[in-house]
């Protein structure tokens, strides 16, 4: 009997559906602007594949989370908008799940690691995108199972506790075909040694020979809207008293301290990969609107989010 991933299995996609409504009214300037009837012609067929795409589109649900069981959704969460921010879900029980043995039934329902800050997290950040950019940005996250190939709707994947998921071969594989027909990838919230080599490890699933660098500091990654020259490592809410994680001081000195801005580079120098190491940008987003966390780690999480977001829109 072929398995649940074989049965959902969707036919072949295009290439992404970048953002269809911004993309949309690009082509028109341009066409306005005096691109030739031949473009004008390709984009009207481009139109046409963006509609078949978002008729495979799965509805917004809201999934139970680790933090948060339940939570409001905001007055405006069924409108659309131009940019969707994609959640990755992905498999819990690896190695380093902290959480074990806690919440290890069914991830694709929810109360699993992926959903560590959700959605707090999600909606804060949307919320300040929308005022930092010109990007209308939908309210509410949605929730992406590479199992059932859902990815190929969105130019943007996040994902939270890399150093302790359990990504599969299979979702590996899955991923190095959304990144390299333009995707983007996220990845944040792990810290010290050990949950980078975990990291690591399920990254090679997805890139088995593509190395991770460090992000040099002229890179257009680090400019797209905001110029971001100082490295500042940003701490989740329980550890801000050492200001890291896994680091020297709380008893597990582990190579938590000093911030990595790092990715996974194109055979064209695209970034598909942008890495937060030793940093919870998700905790910064999830608490900015609480007193009690610091006011420049959330205000500098906000804007390598936003940077990140218009770069995977613009490359």
């Amino acid at each position: 009997m072929p398995d649940r991933a074989e049965v959902t299995r969707r036919p072949e996609r295009p290439k992404l559906s970048l953002g269809p409504r911004l993309f949309t009214a690009m082509l028109i300037v341009e066409a306005m602007l005096g691109i030739s009837r031949k473009l004008i012609l390709a984009a009207a067929g481009l139109l046409s594949a963006l509609g078949a795409l978002h008729a495979f589109q799965k509805p917004f649900r809201q999934y139970p989370g680790v933090e948060h069981f339940t939570y409001p959704l905001p007055p405006d969460w069924q409108e659309k908008g131009d940019f969707i921010f994609a959640r990755l879900m992905y498999p819990n029980g690896g190695p380093m799940d902290g959480y074990y043995p806690r919440f290890q039934g069914d991830w694709r329902e929810g109360l699993s690691l992926w959903t560590q800050d959700y959605p707090p997290a999600d909606r804060h950040f949307l919320a300040a995108v929308r005022r930092l950019t010109r990007i209308k940005t939908r309210s509410v996250e949605q929730s992406v199972n590479l199992d059932e190939r859902e990815e190929y709707d969105f130019p943007f994947l996040y994902a939270v506790q890399v150093g302790e998921w359990a990504l599969t071969e299979q979702q590996g594989r899955e991923m190095r075909e959304y990144l390299l027909r333009g995707g983007f990838f996220m990845a944040d919230d792990f810290h010290g040694t050990h949950e980078y080599a975990e990291f690591v490890t399920r990254m090679k699933y997805v890139f088995p020979d593509r190395p991770i660098v460090e992000i040099p500091a002229g890179d257009p990654i680090l400019h797209a809207v905001y110029d971001l020259t100082e490295r500042v490592q940003i701490p989740g809410r329980d550890h801000l008293r050492l200001g890291c994680k896994n680091c020297d001081g709380d008893g597990r000195d582990d190579g938590g301290r000093g911030a990595h801005w790092q990715a996974i580079y194109d055979d064209k120098g695209r970034v598909m990969v942008v890495i937060s190491y030793n940093s919870d940008l998700g905790d910064a987003w999830e608490w900015a609107d609480d007193a009690r966390y610091p006011e420049k780690a959330a205000s500098i999480a906000m804007r390598i989010g936003a940077n990140d977001i218009v770069y995977a829109m613009t490359h």
